[in-house]
This record gives structure tokens, C-alpha cells and sequence, in this order.
């Protein structure tokens, strides 16, 4: 039987809602996209919102080049309680800690830039052993989640919502856990926490303002005006420095040939990786070396 699912190439941004997984987002997209193949890029919690870039087609062979970028998240941290996730879905361990002032506050955030050492929460996808964390708390198995090093390149205080409710805007590599960074921000004060909110508002080269709700998104009837929501395969890849080719060599390497870098006078990109195009059209991912400009990846659009 002929496969009737659509070869669609692009990347949906969506603004990911609250109580959705990003797995269960990637299926709903594929059904409503009727597409053959998709796939998210930077893991967002059911817990948390915001932007969440969901590959089609031939883009999901750039996912890597998003989920490697720096994030931005906007984050609400409860001071007084905490609880064994790190957020508000989780059950209460530990109350009556103090509410830090504003100035205690500040005086801690720098503590927490640049190269710093996390553990991230005992409620996390991390495997242990072969089994997510996430399963092994659920059935009360003790276990020790590895520390990771993260890089945190800023963390702002931007306002007071309440006694002890306080808003922070967190640029960080990929791989932070914000859950950890609160619970550790309280901690560094001597006291609990937990995150109440949690919005990503960067990802990679995707910010809120290239995002769509789903809402929105299931209000369009038409599969094909549908497809109007989605921005280029190479948009993130706008940064990247672009090689033109001719017709012959754009044929080597999609059929994965190398090229001579003496020939396009790329002796000075050595080690660099370009997006390199037919005119317009997206043809591979390649890498300079010493002698031969490799393809990484290969597009073929139909």
C-alpha cells in the first residue's frame, strides 16, 4: 500500500503549553502535518512552556545544530518549600525555610556564572544504569545522578512577585537544568526552593518571536495553508558561512564525494564547517579539511 504521509521539509516553532511532553508534541505535529518524519530539538518538560523547534524531513539532520546552541529560559522560584522534582508537580519534602531578602539574593547570583558543576534533579530523562532517573525515582529505587559541568553566561533578578515568590532570566549552554539551578540558588541562601515557572524564550537560533501556538496552529483547517507555519530547512543555519557550488561538484557530494579546498581557496576555513548551496537550494553540510572539503550531511530535497 502507498504511504500516504507528505514529505514536508521545515521547522515548526512551536510555544510548547504547559502539561504537554515534547515527545507527545512531536506526535501531535506529525498527525496534524500529516508528515513522514519529524522531530523535536532541546528537550522542554511537560512542566515548562515556550519554544520548542520541531524538525520535518530533511531538517531533523540539522537537529544537532539547535539542540547544541545556548538557551534562554525565564524561571519563578518559591523560596520556603521544596519538593522531590524541583517544581511545583512534585510532592513536598521540606518547609518553613526562610525567605531570603532581595540583596541576600543578589549577592548570590554571581556564585552561579560561568563553568559551574550541577546535579540535576533525582526527576530528570538522565540515564542510570540503562533506566531513566525519572522511572527509578517513581519506584522509590535509590540511586546517585552523575554531576554534569554547565556554562551559565548570564542570571538576572528581574522582579518580586510576592513574599517569596521571585522571577529570574537565566543564558545558559545546553544541558542546564533549571529545576537544579533554583533548588541550588536556594540552597547557596541557606534555605529551600522550587520552581513554580519555567518559559524557554531561546533556542539555539529560535526565539519566542519565531514561535506559533497550538492553539493557532489547530485552528488552520487546511494541512496545506499549515504548512505556511513553517520557516526554511537552513534558517538555523543562517550564521553558518555559506560555500556556492557548481552543478558537477554539488552531484559529488551528494553522493558523498569530496571536494578540493584548493580549488574553492578554502585553505584559511580549515576546521570549519559550511552549509554549501546550488544557488539556493541547500545541498550539505561540509566539513574543510587540510586537503578536501567532506560532506556531514547530504539534503535531497524532491
Amino acid at each position: 500500500m502507498k504511504d500516504s504521509k507528505q514529505k514536508i521539509n521545515g521547522w515548526l516553532i512551536l510555544d510548547k503549553p504547559q502539561g504537554m511532553g515534547s515527545t507527545d508534541a512531536v506526535n501531535l505535529t506529525r498527525r496534524m502535518f500529516n508528515a513522514s518524519k519529524n522531530g523535536h530539538a532541546g528537550t522542554l518538560d511537560p512542566f515548562a512552556t515556550g519554544v520548542l523547534p520541531i524538525a520535518f524531513g530533511e531538517a531533523t539532520k540539522i537537529i544537532p545544530f539547535v539542540t547544541d546552541g545556548d538557551k534562554i529560559y525565564e524561571f519563578t522560584l518559591k523560596f520556603g518549600t521544596s519538593t522531590n522534582t524541583d517544581d511545583l508537580e512534585g510532592a513536598v519534602i521540606q518547609t518553613g525555610g526562610h525567605i531570603p531578602s532581595k540583596e541576600d539574593i543578589l549577592s548570590v547570583l554571581p556564585f552561579f556564572l560561568g563553568n559551574i558543576v550541577q546535579i540535576p534533579p533525582a526527576y530528570c530523562a538522565v540515564k542510570i544504569n540503562g533506566e531513566r532517573a525519572y522511572k527509578l525515582a517513581r519506584e522509590g529505587t535509590s540511586f546517585e545522578v552523575p554531576s554534569r559541568n554547565v556554562f551559565i553566561q548570564s542570571l538576572e533578578f528581574i522582579k518580586q512577585i510576592s513574599d517569596d515568590l521571585f522571577c529570574f532570566k537565566v543564558a545558559c549552554s545546553k544541558g542546564t537544568y533549571i529545576r537544579a539551578l533554583g533548588r541550588d540558588i536556594a540552597l547557596k541562601l541557606n534555605t529551600f526552593g522550587h520552581l513554580t515557572a519555567l518559559r524557554r524564550t531561546k533556542c539555539g537560533f529560535f526565539s519566542i518571536d519565531d514561535t506559533i501556538l497550538l492553539e493557532n496552529l489547530k485552528n488552520i483547517v487546511y494541512e496545506g495553508c499549515r504548512q505556511d507555519s513553517l520557516l526554511p530547512v537552513q534558517t538555523p543555519l543562517r550564521d553558518i558561512a555559506a560555500l556556492a557550488l557548481s552543478v558537477e561538484d554539488a552531484v559529488k557530494l551528494r553522493l558523498g564525494q569530496g571536494l578540493s579546498v584548493k580549488k574553492y581557496a578554502l585553505q584559511q576555513n580549515v576546521g570549519q564547517t559550511m552549509a554549501a548551496y546550488l544557488g539556493d537550494c541547500l545541498t550539505a553540510l561540509v566539513r574543510i579539511d587540510e586537503n578536501k572539503i567532506s560532506p556531514i550531511r547530504v539534503f535531497n530535497f524532491e
